[in-house]
């Protein structure tokens, strides 16, 4: 059955404060930069690191000057590369730095000097055993981390150019991106004489690549002359990416936009905390491109300023900087132990049984020395076609081993022009960048250009969590690495949740997520809350889908247990549920106001069918009914006249008047056999499903002749019901469960 006032479900999506005490704790990997292990673009991620040396001092240096990028920074960015050592202090005999005293004093030093203190940096360069290729590694330290999730004190970001110190050429550009998760921006095979240019994210300070002569903007694809700053490839596997590069990017530079969320440290703002007296609000990412909270907006926000680059910082052999950067190297900075501080919240709205896992997000970076990419910098390449070119020339590098990639397109759910009012709802693309999440790897992580993609993902089964500011959190269990799920009987949708395929080379392995690859995301402030409980009956239901009438599929995933998807209030809805035994139940979903709607007590087989054939018809005849109404009042010259189509003295009225009681006559028929299926009464049920199948092919025959005198909405609505009745009544019939 469904109920449209039932209470709240006990699911919890509203926002959910993510906080927990987490001082002096440090962590293996970064959220603003990620700690590769090797799973993302190489190897098997169990193989021992390639043995590497540390260059000799003259050596390094030389390479360092030769590759020292410049850097752009965002016009809106508050913290800058600088040295860590001033805000070092000892404890417990360790030398760490503390989050609120690296805060706290670079923002004390930038005010009262009016320039970014101390601008710097550390460059660490390792050589391959055997082999001419080395690589030179620019580390970079912020003192803080804003961004749409993630927060965290410290951020340490890199960029690694690998060389071949016989040609003394660059073979490629790898520069840091969000979390492991996200495909870092490549370039391979650089040119050589033009100086690498590193285009730093707003607030997070992912970095992009700008190597061509638009030197303040990313470009992820080739324009007339001009090439493109990355190199890394599209996937071939999924078609709507094919040709698009896998890599972050920039995207406030690529015409979406991304809020930002000021964090909190005990339930409070952190630029009032009493021990950051130096941080005001003045101090954060400005106020313009922040919102109090994802879950604060009834829509996505439209009125965030784009990108404008803002101060350049170069070494000292470049001229066209506005700050001049100190070049370090990182052995100055090994004797730091630890980037440590308290556990930052953000709100993320997720369901309750992800909890554990974002216990134990990261909220403070760690030390780049202690992680493998340190010594063994291939580890850090995540596009496999990048490693695979470096293993053909140079022995030191290994292959890249098979990968998993989890990957959806985001999308926001609106209602559709052509449909009547409240009755269907269309998907378009998103307009701001969302935010993914799995519960079994608790670090977010953004969408590039409306595309979720989780790199190397673990082979197995996982919950999957999309959130966004001004939109209603999605969530759907996805199985990685599984292959494709069989499709369903030829009577029935399909069922698939995931398509797994693999990339032409065979080392990426694509889970697509969503409804064949597409996320459609619902506004908040219209969105309603389906819920879909099993308790109390026989049905082991297996999958769960939701279509609009305009809109087609937007939910697809299986279910094990109490399940609940977010539905736009101005759609029309058919929720499918299949069991175990491949038996499809259908039910009717109009949403009205924001009470939940709940399906208690889900049937799979004829009689829940046919049952909701009756439903659906019943309404289309209500709304049919209702432009009748609207026709000069004279229905009544239909009551006793005869069911054929002649336009006597009724004309169409008449004709309209044979529409509206064959589709009675198609309820009843469902009806009755609704109630012989669910007295058991197989016999009883396939005559009267014979009879509907009649009825129903009759009603469509009178409609398709009535259809030019409809409203054209009314038309195309009319149209999606009646077929929908008779793909069901299919369905009926050939089930083998009553």
């Amino acid at each position: 059955m469904v109920d449209t006032d039932a209470d709240a479900f006990d699911f919890d999506f509203g926002r959910r404060s993510l906080l927990a005490a987490l001082a002096g704790a440090g962590t293996a990997s970064l959220a603003g930069c990620p700690a590769s292990n090797g799973g993302g673009g190489g190897g098997d991620g169990g193989e021992d690191p390639t043995p590497t040396t540390t260059a000799d001092p003259e050596t390094a240096s030389r390479l360092a000057e030769r590759f020292a990028p410049t850097f752009a920074f965002d016009t809106a960015e508050q913290w800058l590369p600088t040295d860590p050592r001033p805000y070092t202090s000892e404890r417990d005999g360790r030398t760490v730095v503390d989050g609120f005293d690296a805060l706290n004093g670079y923002t004390s030093r930038h005010d009262e000097a009016g320039d970014p203190p101390e601008p710097t940096v550390f460059y660490h360069v390792v050589e391959y055993a055997d082999s001419p290729l080395a690589v030179v590694q620019f580390w970079y330290y912020f003192a803080f981390d804003q961004f749409t999730t993630n927060f965290h004190w410290h951020d340490w970001e890199v960029l690694h150019v690998f060389v071949d110190t016989g040609t003394d050429d660059p073979q490629l550009f790898v520069a840091s991106s969000h979390s492991e998760r996200v495909p870092n921006n490549e370039h391979l095979d650089p040119d050589p004489d033009r100086v690498p240019r590193v285009l730093s994210e707003l607030g997070s300070h992912s970095s992009a690549l700008s190597l061509n002569d638009r030197r303040n903007s990313f470009q992820r694809l080739p324009l007339d002359t001009l090439p493109a700053d990355i190199t890394n490839r599209a996937l071939d596997a999924v078609e709507q990416l094919a040709d698009l590069p896998a890599a972050y990017g920039l995207p406030r530079d690529e015409g979406l936009r991304l809020p930002y969320v000021v964090p909190e440290l005990d339930g409070t703002p952190v630029h009032e905390h009493p021990d950051l007296p130096a941080v005001d609000r003045d101090a954060l990412v400005p106020r313009p491109l922040t919102v109090r909270s994802f879950d604060a907006l009834s829509s996505p926000p439209t009125d965030l300023p784009s990108r404008e680059t803002g101060l350049v910082f170069a070494p000292t052999n470049e001229d066209d900087g506005d700050v001049t950067y100190d070049l370090v190297p990182t052995r100055d900075l090994e004797t730091i132990d630890e980037f440590t501080g308290p556990r930052l919240s953000f709100e993320f709205a997720v369901p309750e049984l992800a909890e554990d896992a974002i216990a134990g997000h990261i909220t403070t970076a760690g030390t780049p020395w202690n992680q493998q990419r340190y010594n063994d910098p291939v580890a850090d390449i995540t596009e496999p076609a990048h490693r695979s070119e470096l293993s053909d020339r140079y022995d030191a590098v290994s292959p890249p081993g098979p990968i998993n990639d989890l990957v959806a397109t985001v999308s926001e759910t609106v209602r559709s022009p052509v449909a009547p009012d409240d009755e269907g709802v269309e998907t378009t693309d998103a307009s701001v960048e969302a935010v993914t999440l799995l519960q079994s790897d608790p670090v977010a992580a953004p969408t590039f250009r409306g595309v979720a993609m989780l790199r190397g993902v673990e082979a197995g089964d996982h919950r999957l969590t999309v959130n966004g500011a001004g939109v209603a959190p999605h969530t759907e269990p996805v199985t990685v690495g599984g292959g494709e799920t069989e499709a369903a009987t030829d009577t029935a949708t399909t069922t698939t949740t995931v398509t797994a395929a693999a990339d032409a080379d065979g080392t990426n392995a694509v889970t697509l997520a969503g409804v064949e690859g597409e996320i459609p995301l619902v506004p908040a402030g219209e969105a309603t809350k389906l819920e879909v409980d099993a308790d109390g009956t026989d049905a082991d239901l297996s999958t769960l889908a939701v279509d609009d009438d305009f809109g087609g599929r937007l939910y697809e995933a299986s279910v094990d247990g109490p399940d609940a998807v977010y539905i736009h209030r101005g759609g029309a809805y058919t929720a499918e549920v299949r069991d175990v035994d491949d038996a499809v139940g259908a039910f009717r979903v109009n949403p009205s106001g924001t009470d939940p709607v709940r399906i208690d007590r889900p049937r799979t087989g004829t009689a829940s069918l046919a049952s909701f054939v009756e439903t659906l018809v019943a309404e289309t005849t209500d709304r049919l009914g209702e432009v009748g109404d609207d026709d000069d009042d004279d229905d009544d010259a239909d009551e006793g006249g005869d069911d054929d189509d002649t336009t006597g003295g009724g004309g169409t009225t008449q004709t309209f008047g044979g529409l509206l009681r064959a589709l009675e006559a198609v309820s009843g028929a469902a009806g009755r056999a609704a109630d012989r299926a669910e007295a058991g009464d197989r016999g009883g049920s396939d005559r009267a499903l014979s009879a509907l199948a009649s009825n129903l092919d009759r009603a469509i025959e009178r409609f398709d002749g009535l259809r030019e005198t409809l409203p054209a909405d009314r038309a195309a609505a009319t149209d999606r019901q009646l077929r929908e009745a008779q793909r069901r009544t299919n369905q009926a019939t050939a089930a083998k469960k009553l």
